[in-house]
């Protein structure tokens, strides 16, 4: 069986995630958005009965209704989300704190109706392999 380990920046937080996900997906919406300071949030949801905390204790923030949003109380990093009502007995667990981020490439893109304007263009844009001089 596959097994999928990651954690946050300060290694504080660790987890671990058996078999193949349910689903990987770049969501756009703005509570990922904001929750992330980013502009979309790479997602792998596994069953609950999949998913363990192997070392420390994540807090965990109800960023709107009933969805649970858990993070490093010390370094920040955001890593798991939960909802009860739209989402029964699903972890997702944001793909890049994955010790091997390119193990769950996304399928799809989830919740456009929300994405930031620019993000359509971003492919066009220049790109360097480091910060340019």
């Amino acid at each position: 069986m596959t097994e999928h380990v990651g954690g946050c920046q300060c290694g504080a937080i660790r987890y671990r995630a058996s078999g193949e996900p349910k689903h990987v997906a770049l969501c756009h919406c703005k509570d990922c958005r904001r929750s992330s300071g980013a502009p979309m949030v790479a997602w792998a949801a596994f069953a609950e009965e999949d998913f363990a905390v192997t070392a420390g204790e994540p807090k965990i923030f109800n960023s709107s209704g009933s969805s649970l949003r858990s993070f490093c109380r010390d370094c920040g990093t955001g890593l798991f989300f939960r909802n009860a009502e739209y989402l029964p007995g699903i972890v997702d667990i944001q793909s890049a704190t994955l010790d091997d981020p390119d193990a769950l490439a996304p399928q799809a893109h989830i919740q456009t109706a929300e994405r930031v304007g620019w993000m359509g263009h971003v492919s066009d844009l220049p790109e360097f392999e480091r910060y340019p001089g």
